[in-house]
Order: C-alpha cells, then sequence, then structure tokens
C-alpha cells in the first residue's frame, strides 16, 4: 500500500492540472503542502506577507490564463489573504486560496490559531469549501480550479483541516481528477447580434469601450477588425491593450469627449461601475442606446440603462458582429464623428506633451514616466501603483498587448504594484516586468523586494518619491499648516531597500539622468530600483486622461 499525506495529494493534483507555479508564506499545518509541491517539482514563491503573495498569485494568474495559487496558514494567515480574494474576485483574476486550519478535534476548544475561516473568505469569494475528507482533496482542489477560471473569473477558498493535511492516506483511495473539460466559449443570441449591429450601423457617434474581460477572452483580432470599420474606442484601465494603444481609433485621451458624445455605446467585458460613472449621464449623453456583452447575464442590470444584453464570449461574439457589419456602410463614416474626436485627442495629448517635456527639478511626474515609456518593450508587463503616480501613468504609459497592465482594479485597492509584477514576471521570465508606484505604495509591499531577489524575478521598481501620498496635495488641503506630518511622508532612500538584498539600484535627481538609469536597470539581470526624487507640489494638471 502506497501512502500519501494531503500535502502530497494536492501537489500531485495541482501538477495533473498544468499548475507549475504557487505562492504564500510558509506557516502551519500548510507547510506539509508546499514541501510537497517543490518535490512535484512546482515553484514556491515564499512571500513576506500574504496580501502580496495573493496579488503576485493573481498576478501569475492573470498572465498565464490559469488560476494563481495562494497557499495560507491558518487563523490571521486566512484573514491576510481576504483582501487578495476579494480584489481578485471585483477585478476578475483568477485565483485558488488553499488555507490550512484547526483540527476538527479541537474546535470549540480554543484551538491554535482557530477561526471559521470559510466564514471570513465567503464574502471575497466565488465559492467556498471546507475539504470532508482525504479521499476526495484531489477532487476539491479540481473543483476550485474549475470555479475560480468558470465565467467571470475570481477567487474561491478551500479549508483544510489540519489532520487532513499531515496524517498518510492509502493512494488507491484518492479520488484523482485527471482530465479537465474542454469547455465550449459562449455564443451570442444572433438576434441579439444583429439589433447590435443595427444600433452601431444606424448611429452617428458609435463607440465601442473595452473591458479587461475583452483581454481575458483574448478578443484582440475580432475586436480591432470592428473599430477598423470606423468605430473609435477607449479601454478601461486594465482592458488598455487589447487593441494597442497607438491604434488610430484608440481614444483615451478624448475620453470624456468620447463618453459624453456617443449615441450609440457597445460594452464589450467591462462594467458600468464608477471606473465609468455608472454608464450615467452627465459622463454619458442622457439618451445614448447602450449594449453590452459579458459572460454574465446580471452584469447587465446596473446604473447603466443597458438595451442590449448579449451573454457570449466577448471574442465570440465580436467576430460575429464584424461579420455582420461587412456588408453594411456605417452612417457615422460621413459625419465628422472619428474626426471631432481626433482633433479633441490630438488637443489634449499636446497639453500633456508639454508637461512630459519638462526639465523641472524636482523631477515632473509627466517626464518620468515619459523616460519609462520610452525605454520599455511593446511587449513588457507594466504594473502602477499609486494615487498620483496611477493617474499620470494613464497619460504617459501606453500598453501594447492584452493582458499586460496592470494596477489598483476594480476596487483602488494600493500595494498591488510590487507583488503584481513580481507574478507578471515569473509567468514570464524573459520578459519585461515593471513597476512603477508611488512612495506610499512602494512602502505597502516593499519587503517583497527581499522575495524578488530569493527568486530571482528581477523586476524593475520605479518609485515617484514625492514624500507624500498624492505629494504634498492631501497634507496640505486637509490638515491644519501646524498639524504633523499625515499624508507627508519621510522622503527616504528607498533605493537602500534593494542595495539591502544584493539588487541594483540607484537614485535619481536630474531628469537628464532618468534614461540612462533605466537603462542600466533593464539589463542589470537582477531586482532593480529607481528612487526618483519628483515635485512633492505635482499634481495630474496636464494630464489629458482625466475626464
Amino acid at each position: 500500500m502506497t501512502e500519501l499525506n494531503g500535502g502530497q495529494i494536492i501537489a500531485r493534483q495541482l501538477k495533473a492540472a498544468g499548475i507549475d507555479t504557487a505562492f504564500g508564506v510558509v506557516a502551519g499545518p500548510m507547510i506539509e503542502v508546499m514541501a510537497a509541491m517543490e518535490r512535484e517539482g512546482i515553484t514556491v514563491v515564499n512571500c513576506r506577507h500574504e496580501v502580496s503573495a495573493g496579488f503576485a498569485a493573481s498576478a501569475w494568474g492573470w498572465t498565464t490564463g490559469k488560476p494563481g495559487v495562494l497557499v495560507t496558514g491558518s487563523g490571521p494567515a486566512l484573514t491576510n489573504a481576504v483582501t487578495p480574494m476579494y480584489v481578485a474576485t471585483e477585478s476578475a483574476m483568477p485565483l485558488v486560496v488553499l488555507g490550512g486550519s484547526s483540527p476538527g478535534a479541537q474546535r470549540g476548544l480554543g484551538a491554535f490559531q482557530e477561526a471559521d475561516q470559510t466564514a471570513f473568505a465567503a464574502p471575497a469569494c466565488k465559492w467556498t469549501a471546507q475539504v470532508d475528507g482525504q479521499a476526495r482533496i484531489a477532487e476539491y482542489v479540481h473543483l476550485a480550479l474549475g470555479r475560480a477560471l468558470g465565467g467571470r473569473p475570481g477567487a474561491v477558498y478551500l479549508d483544510f483541516p489540519a489532520e487532513l493535511i499531515r496524517a498518510p492516506f492509502d493512494e488507491a483511495e484518492v479520488r484523482w481528477r485527471q482530465r479537465s473539460p474542454d469547455v465550449a466559449r459562449a455564443h451570442p443570441d444572433p438576434a441579439a447580434l444583429e439589433a447590435v449591429a443595427d444600433m452601431l450601423a444606424e448611429a452617428e457617434r458609435p463607440l465601442v469601450i473595452l473591458g479587461k474581460g475583452a483581454g481575458w477572452a483574448e478578443a484582440s483580432g475580432a475586436l480591432e477588425r470592428l473599430v477598423n470599420r470606423g468605430i473609435p474606442f477607449v479601454a478601461s484601465p486594465m482592458g488598455r491593450g487589447a487593441i494597442p494603444d497607438d491604434h488610430p481609433l484608440f481614444m483615451n485621451a478624448a475620453r470624456s469627449a468620447a463618453l459624453g458624445g456617443a449615441d450609440a455605446v457597445l460594452m464589450v467585458g467591462g462594467r458600468f461601475n464608477w471606473v465609468f460613472q455608472f454608464g450615467q449621464p452627465p459622463r454619458f449623453a442622457p439618451d445614448v442606446r447602450i449594449a453590452q456583452i459579458d459572460v454574465v447575464a446580471e452584469e447587465f442590470w446596473s446604473g447603466a440603462d443597458v438595451e442590449i444584453g448579449i451573454v457570449a464570449d466577448c471574442a465570440v461574439a465580436v467576430d460575429q458582429l464584424d461579420g455582420l457589419l461587412v456588408a453594411r456602410a456605417l452612417r457615422s463614416a460621413s459625419g465628422g464623428w472619428t474626426e471631432t474626436l481626433a482633433e479633441a485627442r490630438a488637443r489634449n495629448e499636446a497639453r500633456t506633451a508639454e508637461a512630459m517635456a519638462s526639465d523641472e527639478v524636482p523631477i515632473n511626474h509627466f517626464r518620468l514616466l515619459r523616460e519609462v515609456r520610452d525605454q520599455l518593450d511593446r511587449d513588457a508587463a507594466v504594473a502602477v501603483d499609486a494615487e498620483l503616480t496611477m493617474g499620470v501613468a494613464r497619460a504617459a504609459l501606453p500598453s501594447f498587448g492584452a493582458r499586460l497592465r496592470f494596477n489598483s482594479g476594480t476596487t483602488g485597492c494600493m500595494g498591488t504594484g510590487l507583488p503584481y509584477a513580481i507574478g507578471a514576471k515569473l509567468a514570464r521570465p524573459d520578459r519585461q516586468a515593471v513597476a512603477v508606484l508611488g512612495d506610499y505604495a512602494f512602502g505597502a509591499a516593499a519587503m517583497e523586494v527581499e522575495t524578488a531577489a530569493r527568486v530571482g524575478a528581477n523586476v524593475v521598481i520605479v518609485v515617484s518619491n514625492n514624500a507624500g501620498i498624492a505629494g504634498h496635495s492631501i497634507q496640505d488641503r486637509l490638515f491644519a499648516p501646524d498639524a504633523p506630518p499625515i499624508a507627508a511622508l519621510l522622503p527616504a532612500a528607498y533605493e537602500k531597500a534593494v542595495e539591502m538584498v544584493g539588487g541594483w539600484a540607484r537614485r535619481v535627481e536630474d531628469p537628464a539622468d532618468i534614461a540612462p538609469a533605466l537603462r542600466e536597470a533593464l539589463a542589470a539581470d537582477t531586482v532593480a530600483l529607481l528612487n526618483v526624487i519628483t515635485d512633492p507640489k505635482g499634481s495630474r494638471s496636464g494630464s489629458a486622461y482625466l475626464g
């Protein structure tokens, strides 16, 4: 009889499902799980905090198209993981959390780190379950992987009482799952699709909005064919790149004019939430017609007055929609709509370009982000995290491929940037991965530089060090003149955080030094950090992307 403990069963089922990387923090009762993973050839990334481990796993999953896997210990380890579960679910990123809990025989007696972990996890997840026996461990792992991916991706939680992890079990009794289903993509209703084709063809000012679901569905080719018929488009922050930002019909730099002027809007794989002001006036025209494509039907009941909702895979639906328009002329082709937006875009981009050319010292935020833009490969993964830095990056940092842009997402969570970059780098080790962070955002996960150095995730970190949250803006506006520094921070020597782990680091105060320092960092073949001293009085003024 061959015996396996629960950790070995988990590891073998993950390996069978094609998972080759997992994240976590070493803690009981899941240490055996990590040890078994390593023996199965799964790369185990032990992070410095469960929050960061969850974000890194989410980015790995978003990049690879597989569920990211996070392993947590009991009690506080699991409660730390609630934030990345919530962020993954709301931002539609696939994440499976495997958490160990107190032994069943000790429950209710004050066991070490005893907590109702499934109750903590449930509000942040698509699905939760507590494994009820060693025979079903592999089956539960199989179910969790599928539920994380199915429909709109998100987080799921599996709870493992400690005795299921440690005790030996007869391998012959394990319910192994050796195959995942080949799931057909959901096809749209033909009549509904015809109605959307009519809406776009008859509109004087049509607009397509790309959400992150368009990138997840790998709809880029179909979308580009559709907009090439003469339909301008804008994209959500993480939807950027599904069609490259240098496409002539990309209108994010004229976003306010595009959203407010459109008389027909097609939302593809996105939500009418706060990012798009709920699809309501004054952001949108009062009489705008709205159609929406999404994999879940409940998305059509929102703040927006959606006329046509199509439950379908974005790539399939857009491809068929484009086919319906092949023989049709768009009414908008002769109305000057695209030209009007292009003129607004040019005016706004000219204002932004002026800020990007600044030689001011302390360094202007727009100049810093322009220099980053100019040094990146087209297929670089870029994670942006901060208040002011993220706002400026919307104007200054383009994206040229799907699922290459990471930011705080639907929840607006800070502390995501560095772990997202680590996860993206481990998913694509031969491609650039850059984290562009405000100083406050860097501090939220700064010790993960040690993780990056230890596991060989050679990310480049660019810290915009303006000594505060939005520089001194919040401190100066909302606190008394004689108040102690609350929103303001010390202008810390953040480069030393990377020096201490043997990485490449540089402090930059002159804008002329940014480009050569970035080139060195990208070529350093180690974790690298630029501590760039930026204007503490700087603002988003000059950005074309604020509307």
